[in-house]
Formats: C-alpha cells, structure tokens, sequence
C-alpha cells in the first residue's frame, strides 16, 4: 500500500518552510519512526519521520523547495523491509550483465557501472555541508559504507595534519568554508553559493523590522565583577556537587534583571498598536548561538526559578539548539531578552531588539581594568553591559535607573536575597 509523506502541521505563526535534506533515495528501506527528510522553517527544523516500515517510493519535493503545511513530500510503499538498506548485490548483478564479466574480474568496470553516491548520517551530512567538503572523499565505516560523523571528523583532523595531501587531490572539490584566499592570487579562487536558510532569512526580517519600527537608543554601564566571582569561587564546588551542573554568570544577571523587570514595568512591556502592553510575568529570553543561526529560547517565569534550574535549562537549549530540536513554543514569546557577546570576546556592543519586546540587556566580556575606589586606584574585573531600548515606550532616565539598579545587584549580590 502507498502512503504519503506529509509536512508536519506548522503554528499559525510559521507559513512556510523549505525541504533542507532528503535522508532517503528511492527504493531505499526506511523503518515505522525513522528521519527521511529535514524541513526547515524560520523557527524550528522538523525531522520528518516515516509512518510506516518499508521503502521510499517517490520524492515529489527535491532539496530547496519552498513547502507549505501538510503538503506531500514524497510516497512510501509500505510492506516489510526485504530488501537491505544497501544495494550492492543487485548493483553487483546489474554490472555483470552489462559488462560481461563476474565480481571479482574487472573491479574497475564493474564500479563504474554502481551508483557511487556515499550514504550519509544526517549529523554527518550538516558538517559535511558546513565545511564545504566533498563527500566522495570521506571513508564511511557505518553499516554498508555509511558515513559517519566521526568518519568526517577524523577525515577534517588527517586533513589538517597533511595539508599538502589534501592540496594534491581534486582541485574541483569546493574549499573549506572556512578557507582564506590571498589577493591578488594566480591561480583558482573559488566561490561558493548557497541559498539563506529559512532561519537566517528570518533574523535578518526580524532584525530590519526592529530598526524601522522601534526608536532604539542604547545606554551603557559598567559593572565590578568581583564580587559575584568570588562568590563564585566560594560555592563553585558545593553547587556542582549538590545541583549537578557547573554555576556560571547568567544565572546572577537572570535574577538581577528579574527584580529591576519588577520596579521599573515599562521595561517589561510592549507596544500593539496603540496600546501599551504591561506584562505582570517575567519569561526572559537567552540568545544562544547555534550553527543555524541565533536562537533565543525562553526562560519561562523566570523571576521564579533558582539559580540551578536557570543553568540547567541554559545547557538543555544550548544543546538542542545545535540539533535543531527546540520547539516552536520553547522559542516563542518573552518580555525581555539577554545576550552574552563575552563568550566570543565582545568587549562592547549595541544589542537590537527582539521584537515585539521593548529593551535587550547586553553583556560583554569580564577584562580587568584599572578602576578607581575610595580614592584609590585598584585592578578589578570590569564588564561592560549595554541596554538597548525602545524610546516610544521607555524614557532615558528609567533605561538609565533599571541599568543601575542591574549594576548594585551584581555589585553586591546580597541585595537579590535581602530584596534591598
């Protein structure tokens, strides 16, 4: 029996989406529940998994194709799996009648006559994609000749251990992405092109519309980071053994902004129309780099979670967001937004609004500086944090006062528990 593979049913909020990859050929077995092809909207990539067991029969929709909800991909025949995922005895049999010769006679005529194309792990296929490789060159030493992640990784680390090897190979096979060409040059100089992800076109729409829309000014302060490294420092261990995950920075500036959130409420707010929308909630989200773009779950309630669930939660989207497995919900909505640039080496930078949120908190790499205190001039660990704001809704004095008030919590993170 046929059966149609469909696109998942998309929120309201998502209208479109674009086929990334095909896991499977047809007449290839596929298993009840296993991934055959990614589809990527400008939220979320969705694994489309097989509703039954048996073989793919057609792909109606190639890679790149724009596809709408519900919309057929491609037919499955549904039956149990007889053939083996590889083909190499048919292809084998195929060669001997057209060649004339048996397996094992004319190895060469005979693999010019299968179809070459290496089978690839869906993780090995996006790193693959990523550093621009060529997949022909990659040993596979998954079942059947299957390439691995592991297989591309350990081929990146030969490679870098004898580029001179690599240099000598096909000089047709695209570059490393991340390849510098000198200029001028005298010889190849190569060029890539590839069409915007659905998430990158999304940030750049989303990006656009804050600088047309928003009257964004940005405010700046800096902040001693000694004390809450100290305490830090203090109950590193104790928080690691107790809570089992690590105690960075961001849970201090969650509980930080939390409280400001709460006395200063325009912060927290929103413009629909004309009207002002006052959340009396706190749901902050957290930028988090992945290798599909900037993504920004949500910490649900966050004015109520302790500093372990914060990191907890932190370390499980940073970790699916790679993947790919956040949810649309995990990432929708937020009244606020915090952005930590420091993991990269900013040391200053002018955050944009997430809109339709109305200020995103910045913060920036810990350098130590000389400051001066008491009179005195003394080496302490200093952080740069920038506010940027929309100035229709959030005046520059309580942009200025909800900064400050940031800076006394982290600068004496006593005040977050005597709530001073």
């Amino acid at each position: 029996m046929t059966i149609e593979i469909k696109v998942p049913s998309f929120p309201e909020s998502v209208k479109d989406g674009r086929v990334v990859s095909w896991h499977k050929r047809p007449g290839d077995a596929v298993r009840r529940d296993e991934v055959v092809v990614d589809v990527e909207t400008d939220k979320v990539l969705f694994e489309v998994p097989s509703p039954a067991s048996g073989h793919l029969k057609d792909i109606l929709v190639e890679e790149g194709a724009t596809v709408v909800s519900g919309q057929v991909l491609g037919e499955l025949e549904e039956g149990e799996l007889a053939r083996p995922e590889t083909t190499e005895a048919p292809v084998e049999a195929e060669a001997e009648a057209a060649t004339g010769t048996t397996p094992g006679q004319d190895d060469e005529a005979t693999r010019e006559n299968e179809d070459t194309s290496p089978v690839l792990t869906p993780s090995a296929r996006r790193l693959i994609t990523e550093q621009g490789l060529d997949a022909g060159r990659i040993e596979g030493t998954g079942r059947g000749g299957r390439i691995l992640k592991e297989d591309v990784v350990r081929y990146l680390d030969e490679r870098a251990a004898s580029p001179a090897d690599d240099e000598a190979g096909d000089e047709t096979s695209p570059a490393p992405a991340t390849a510098v060409y000198p200029f001028p040059s005298g010889g190849n100089r190569p060029e890539r092109r590839e069409p915007m992800s659905r998430l990158r076109t999304r940030i750049a729409e989303r990006l656009v519309e804050a600088q047309q829309t928003a009257a964004i000014l940005t405010t700046f302060n800096e902040i001693d980071m000694a004390p809450v490294i100290a305490l830090r420092k203090r109950y590193r261990q104790a928080f690691t053994d107790r809570h089992g995950v690590k105690l960075g920075f961001m849970p201090f500036f969650v509980h930080a902004v939390s409280e400001a959130l709460h006395q200063y409420p325009e912060v927290n707010a929103s413009i629909d129309g004309e009207d002002i929308v006052y959340h009396d909630y706190v749901d902050i989200g957290i930028a988090v780099g992945s290798k599909r773009g900037l993504v920004v779950p949500i910490l649900r309630d966050a004015d109520g979670l302790s500093m372990a669930d914060i990191e907890r939660q932190i370390a499980d989207f940073a970790a699916r967001a790679d993947e790919g497995h956040l949810s649309i919900e995990e990432m929708t909505g937020g009244t606020f937004t915090i952005t930590n640039g420091g993991v990269f080496g900013s040391l200053l930078s002018t955050p944009i609004i997430n809109p339709p949120q109305s200020a995103i908190l910045g913060m920036h790499k810990i350098e130590e500086r000389p400051v001066v205190i008491d009179g005195e001039i003394v080496i302490r660990p200093m952080m740069y944090v920038a506010l940027s704001y929309d100035h229709r809704l959030i005046d520059g004095r309580g942009a200025v006062q909800f900064l400050v008030r940031i800076k006394q919590l982290l600068e004496d993170p006593t005040r977050m528990l005597l709530d001073v």
